[in-house]
This record gives structure tokens, C-alpha cells and sequence, in this order.
């Protein structure tokens, strides 16, 4: 069976694409979670459509990307902890938290678009990065100060 995909299936083809697939898995599984629509000149013309409005959608998307990515470069936030001694914190600062601080300057990140590898643990200056789209990455300077007591 010959359908177009409405969207990107893994291992079958992009948006936009004609594809031949088999009955059983158009009908029991594209078909029904709106993948893909049969291939006929009317559904053609609908998904160059919305092919097209994806387009531009993501041009807009990753131009506001690029603004926040500029003006976030050279940024430092300060978040303060609890520290031991040897500089180790008490507790740990996460995406959360350099959300938060970025918040309290005026900069709406999503805590999900900072790429941490693990919680920071210890005092100290680090680079955090702050995956804004799939393309455009912005590095924040995080500072971790010892809380006054």
C-alpha cells in the first residue's frame, strides 16, 4: 500500500515522503495514529501544505533560538549552597537550579534545555550548556559560591 506520511517514522521515511508499506502495518498502525494518509492527489496536496507550514514554523523557532543563544552567550549566574569542607557541597546544583537562577535575570529557559551530564557537586566556576533547538546550542557560565552563614 502506497501512503504519505504526515510525519518522521523512524526506519520508514520523512514527512512528506510516498512510501510503500505493507497493508497490515498502514492500516493497524500509520493510519490510525495519523502517521500517514493514503496517496491520492487531495492528501498529496495536504501534506505539502502542512510540509510547508512545518517549514516555516521552524525557521521561526530557530531564529528565536539564535536571539536567546546571543544574548545568553557571556552570561554568569551565581547560585549559592551549603559547602563542607574540601569545597563539596552539601547538596547538588541541577538543571533545575541553573533555570531558576537564569529566571531571576530575566532569561526563560526550559529546565529540560540545559544539558547537565551529572548535578555540579562541588564549588567552583563551570560551563553549562543550554541546547535551545535542535541546531543552536548557547554555553551559560554557572558560578557555585559557598552560602553565607
Amino acid at each position: 500500500m502506497e501512503v504519505l506520511l504526515r510525519q518522521d517514522v523512524h526506519n520508514v521515511g520523512h514527512r512528506g515522503d510516498l512510501v510503500k508499506v505493507a497493508d497490515g502495518f498502514a492500516r493497524n498502525f500509520l493510519l490510525p495514529r495519523k502517521l500517514a494518509v493514503a496517496a491520492t492527489e487531495g492528501n498529496r496536496k495536504v501534506v505539502e501544505q502542512e510540509k510547508a507550514a512545518a517549514v516555516r514554523r521552524e525557521a521561526v523557532e530557530r531564529g528565536d533560538a539564535e536571539k536567546l543563544a546571543q544574548m545568553l552567550t557571556g552570561i554568569t549566574v551565581t547560585v549559592s549552597r551549603k559547602a563542607g569542607e574540601g569545597d563539596q557541597l552539601f547538596g547538588s546544583v541541577t538543571a533545575i537550579d541553573v533555570a531558576d537562577a537564569l529566571a531571576a535575570k530575566g532569561y526563560q529557559v526550559d529546565r529540560r534545555k540545559i544539558q547537565l551530564e551529572d548535578p555540579i557537586k562541588q564549588l567552583g566556576e563551570f560551563h553549562v550548556a543550554a541546547k535551545l533547538h535542535k541546531d543552536v546550542t548557547a554555553q551559560v557560565t554557572v558560578q557555585v559560591v559557598k552560602e553565607a552563614e
